[in-house]
């Protein structure tokens, strides 16, 4: 048998830290190898990725596995009680950087395969799609497996993404959808001056003040069916200005979205356009605008694939879990344009946190949970 729980020790041990490989993926794919899967590196730019399979394709469905080794930075090394990349094992947790995210995830998921695999071949795939890039831009990752798995037409019918999922205990949340994520940086250009002659300048300060007051203060909506509220939230206001005595020439401010099916971004980019012309004819400035879209808002209906994932959950935990779309972007929002998705994982309270660690009895039943969701997958 894999135990998940040595594998997710090994993981911790290699510093992979985005976009730095670590000698993560290299472990996974000799494991994966010697388990019979066929491997492939689907390695882009500066991200390593690896994309595996077992069985051929054509034989019955294909079920997948995604999910990253890459790593968040430490933060401050000296505030850690334990070496990050050490996998110490204290009072029943495992600590170090990914514990939660999400390498327990990948170790459950890759030892519940080789398992099931070795022990009831089924009839029909499984492929695992691991990506280096995920806490990154995201741009190389898990966006190039699937360019590459379109170009040598490969295919998944249902995916499982393992990112923590659940807030506070074992099994209570799945994720059957995300909220949009979108960025935009205005720039407010006036003409510098004296403060005693302000009538000299033109101050882009009062126009930035009214800008962001008036996007604050707009409600995007009150919720749809599967979604909360849409959000927005300004991050920054900043002119760079050291001096009382001077009217700076330019402001710069940035406003985050998260927003859900009622909007796309497409529309919002219009909006937040229309806004700033607004203001910038009003305040006699100039308003530039730029636009990141990290994602695209998304649900899969609930069906066959949730329905499955919920059964497994609740035999494995007692616990029902409830369907949501809260939380930030996952590479879901990549998997979803390719097949059905849902994502389920441990408790995530301290990702990305000093002192990152994972329940070591939750690996444990995170894989049994998984290879009981391939065996009714496949039964």
């Amino acid at each position: 048998m894999t135990d998940p729980v040595k594998l997710t020790a090994e993981l911790i041990r290699c510093p992979s830290v985005t976009p730095t490989e670590g000698g993560a993926l290299q472990l996974l794919e000799k494991l994966l190898s010697d388990a019979g899967f066929v491997t492939n590196r689907v390695d882009r730019g500066d991200t390593s990725n690896l994309f595996a399979r077992w069985g051929g394709q054509t034989n019955g469905r294909t079920f997948g596995f995604n999910g990253h080794t890459d790593v968040v930075p430490l933060g401050d090394i000296d505030a850690w009680s334990v070496d990050p990349f050490g996998a110490e094992v204290k009072d029943g947790f495992m600590y170090g950087r990914g514990a939660t995210d999400m390498k327990s995830g990948v170790a459950a998921f890759a030892a519940a395969a080789i398992d099931f695999v070795t022990a009831t071949p089924p009839n029909g795939s499984i492929v695992l799609a691991i990506t280096g890039d995920e806490e990154g831009d995201a741009t190389d990752g898990t966006v190039a497996l699937l360019d590459w798995m379109d170009a040598q037409g490969e295919k998944i019918d249902h995916c499982l993404v393992g990112e923590p999922t659940c807030p506070d205990t074992m099994g209570e949340m799945m994720k059957i959808g995300r909220r949009g994520s979108m960025t935009a940086y205005f720039t407010v250009t006036g003409v510098q001056g004296h403060s005693a002659y302000p009538h000299r300048a033109k101050n882009p300060l009062p126009a930035m003040a009214r800008l962001v007051d008036r996007l604050a203060s707009h409600k995007l909506d009150s919720g749809t069916e599967h979604f909360e509220a849409s959000t927005l939230a300004i991050t920054t206001i900043d002119t760079g200005n050291t001096a009382n005595n001077v009217i700076p020439a330019n402001c710069r401010a940035t406003v985050n979205i998260r927003f859900n099916d009622d909007h796309t971004s497409h529309a919002l980019t219009a909006w937040l356009r229309g806004v700033a012309d607004e203001i910038a004819a009003a305040n006699d400035v100039d308003i530039a605008m730029r636009v990141q879209v990290s994602g695209e808002s998304f649900i899969t209906a609930p069906g066959e694939l949730s329905s499955l994932i919920a059964a497994a959950v609740k035999a494995e935990t007692g616990v029902t879990p409830t369907m949501s779309t809260s939380g930030g972007t996952s590479d879901a929002r990549f998997v979803k344009d390719h097949c059905p998705v849902v994502e389920f994982g441990l408790v995530g309270k301290t990702m990305h946190q000093v002192d990152e660690r994972v329940e070591v009895a939750q690996i444990h039943q995170l894989k049994a949970i998984y290879t009981r969701i391939l065996q009714d997958y496949f039964a």
